[in-house]
């Protein structure tokens, strides 16, 4: 909700130290999520043969985006695109022209808040490729990223936080329950369904190689959603105080939901449960953790890692769709959970369970979810739509999406890097 475009704010106002040092650390926090921490838990999902080319794309994606946040993807996103404002944003800060050291956004310089939201569009991307690990060719995961990043992450990133029509109509999004992990979610389930199973899915077991990795890629991920959620108050006071704690609390309901989920059902808890729980109360609680409170978050959680479960159980037992890594069901289920649940929770009126308040214009909870819903409906559709075109279109650019099937059972490390991620003499 705070992440407004620079324009929105006074040009004057004096630079707020403390709010800056704040800003700079989440930055960093963000960062820290991609790199290492999103990397090492896809990294260890995945079986052995391919865990380099999950840390490379990580790394690739990473590097790729910041060049092209740079040269125009954060003036589209964050600029006043005069008459076209409610869809995109403008050019006045192609390759941060006129962007100096006295620009402000609020009280933070505006090229702090240019840093903070490129770490932002850097994961975005990132999070899809668990939907198509360990069969997409690296050519056509760049390709399709920076596609997907200029048509899908930038629009809808203007929409919410960057003076688009959503953020005028209060849309409630206060770090990402749209922009990242409702796009992330759904274009992952498109991009399986595009590019198919893997050889052997639903046959032969493909269980991840390295589940120490993966938890601790997860811790990482924990740490750095302070950054993500409580960063994105924009000032280190109250409310980035109180998105902190109901992030962690949601983030701890979801873990042991998951776990008792699976303790109830198969009979052990796992590592990778009790971890993907987690997971997934923080992608629920996102998009409201400025909004809720500390009750509030609890539920928050309780319903991320119960209905996450759920879903996880659907998409690969039932419907035989080949999410690899479970974006959909833990990342876009869990984005459209919070967006909506944040329309409920943050009414003031719900005693223990009551919320910081409405957005501006709204005032019940039935006018909130009028926005909430439309905007989950609309930026899912959109995002649908757009990654299968996207994809036809990298499939065109690169002659196909995917490796050889014989290349498949080589493993990517090999086929795209000629390398081993393990090479024990």
């Amino acid at each position: 909700m705070l992440c407004l475009a620079p324009t929105v704010f006074a040009a004057d106002m004096p630079v707020n130290s403390g709010n800056t040092a704040w800003i700079l650390t989440a930055t960093a926090l963000v960062l820290f999520m991609s790199l290492p921490g999103l990397a090492l838990f896809y990294g260890g999902l995945v079986r052995s043969k391919n865990v380099l080319s999950i840390l490379v794309q990580c790394f690739a994606i990473a590097a790729m985006i910041s060049l092209l946040w740079l040269i125009g993807f954060y003036s589209l996103a964050f600029t006043d695109g005069g008459s076209a404002n409610d869809w995109l944003g403008g050019t006045s800060r192609i390759l941060m022209a006129g962007l100096g050291k006295e620009n402000m956004t609020g009280d933070i310089p505006e090229v702090v808040f240019a840093a903070f939201q490129m770490t932002f569009a850097i994961i975005t991307p990132a999070l899809i490729i668990g939907a198509f690990a360990e069969r997409m060719k690296f050519s056509s995961v760049l390709v399709f990223s920076a596609l997907w990043t200029f048509a899908v992450y930038v629009p809808v990133a203007h929409w919410v936080w960057g003076g688009g029509y959503f953020f005028k109509n209060g849309l409630i999004d206060f770090a990402g329950g749209t922009v990242v992990h409702i796009t992330a979610g759904v274009a992952a389930l498109v991009c399986a369904l595009v590019l198919g199973e893997r050889k052997g899915f639903g046959k032969v077991a493909m269980p991840p190689h390295n589940l120490t990795m993966t938890i601790t890629g997860a811790g990482m991920l924990w740490v750095g959603w302070y950054g993500f959620n409580a960063g994105s108050a924009l000032a280190a006071n109250g409310a980035a105080g109180m998105a902190l704690f109901v992030t962690h609390i949601a983030a701890s309901a979801g873990a042991l939901t998951w776990m008792a989920c699976e303790w109830i059902k198969f009979g052990k808890p796992s590592g990778l449960g009790i971890v993907t729980g987690m997971v997934a109360g923080l992608g629920t609680i996102t998009g409201a953790a400025g909004v809720v409170g500390p009750a509030g978050a609890l539920v928050v959680g309780i319903l991320a890692g119960l209905i996450c479960f759920f879903m996880t159980q659907l998409i690969k037992k039932i419907l035989k769709i080949d999410d690899s890594l479970d974006v959909f069901p833990v990342h876009g289920v869990g984005g459209i959970l919070g967006t909506f649940l944040a329309g409920i929770f943050c009414s003031p009126n719900l005693g223990i369970f009551s919320g910081l308040g409405y957005a501006a214009g709204h005032d019940s909870i039935a006018s909130q979810l009028s926005i909430q819903v439309t905007g989950i409906v609309v930026i899912g559709l959109y995002t649908a739509i757009l990654t299968w075109v996207l994809l036809k279109l990298t499939s065109i650019i690169t002659s196909g999406l995917r490796v050889n099937e014989d290349e498949e059972r080589e493993g990517l490390d090999l086929i795209a890097h000629e390398e081993r991620g393990y090479d024990i003499k």
